[in-house]
């Protein structure tokens, strides 16, 4: 049986990580700003404090981790699904570079939201 690469290893570690992290955070943020807050059942946050939230470098961070975080967990299902699902192992390479070079461009894209 041939051993794991390195590579593969940390891929799977970036899936887990990002399933955790989206599956925790992502359901939270859709029912505080997509149910509580626009049904009147909690207050939202004034703009003046959301702004300065948002401003704060930590937070960016944190969003742009959460964001690279679901992207690269994305990928990897995606990539499994298209290799196991629809048999398509014989256009790994293709399919990994194109899946891995939409996690970087959506990061960059999200980086550039958060920071630019």
């Amino acid at each position: 049986m041939a051993r794991p690469s390195r590579v593969e290893a940390a891929a799977w570690l970036m899936f887990s990580a990002g399933g955790m992290v989206t599956a925790l955070l992502v359901p939270v943020l859709m029912l505080l700003f997509g149910v509580l807050f626009p049904l009147g059942l909690l207050t939202p946050p004034d703009h003046a404090g959301f702004a300065a939230l948002l401003g704060h470098p930590l937070v960016r961070i944190l969003l742009l981790g959460l964001c690279v975080l679901a992207l690269l967990h994305w990928a990897h299902r995606f990539r499994y699904t298209l290799f196991d699902g629809l048999q398509l192992d014989r256009m790994r390479t293709p399919i990994s570079v194109l899946c891995y070079a939409a996690v970087l461009a959506g990061s960059v894209w999200a980086a550039v939201v958060l920071f630019g």
